[in-house]
């Protein structure tokens, strides 16, 4: 049986896999200031999109995407502004989620969700 560990690296590479067919270039996963940490730094039409995967095994308590909190939501942007001031990028950003839940005969599905929120959603 997967450990939760390994069940959140599945559902990690399913999504970058998702966006890279999708037309977006992954520039970083797992990309950490501090104690905060981006799930996916990618690139699309000059774009830097944020990307928080979020996943659960049944969507019988909350939907994932109901799990990224004010809190998480300011210290994905502290670690978005570092990863902008680090790299030299002055592109506009874009916060998505990909929520991963799976179907009723246990297949994975995603749902990628754009300009999930945004920086000043934190305040």
């Amino acid at each position: 049986m997967a450990t939760h560990n390994d069940f959140g690296k599945i559902v990690e590479d399913l999504a970058a896999e998702y966006l890279q067919k999708n037309g977006y270039k992954v520039l970083a996963r797992n990309f950490r200031f501090q104690k905060a940490e981006i799930d996916i730094i990618a690139e699309k039409e000059d774009l830097i999109i944020i990307i928080e995967v979020k996943a659960r095994s049944t969507d019988a308590f909350m939907l994932p995407q109901e799990a990224v909190t004010k809190t998480k939501i300011k210290s994905i942007v502290t670690a978005a502004n570092h990863y902008l001031e680090e790299f030299k990028r002055n592109n506009e950003v874009r916060f998505d989620i990909i929520s991963v839940l799976p179907d009723e005969k246990k297949k994975l599905t995603i749902e990628h969700i754009t300009d999930a929120f945004e920086a000043f959603d934190a305040n």
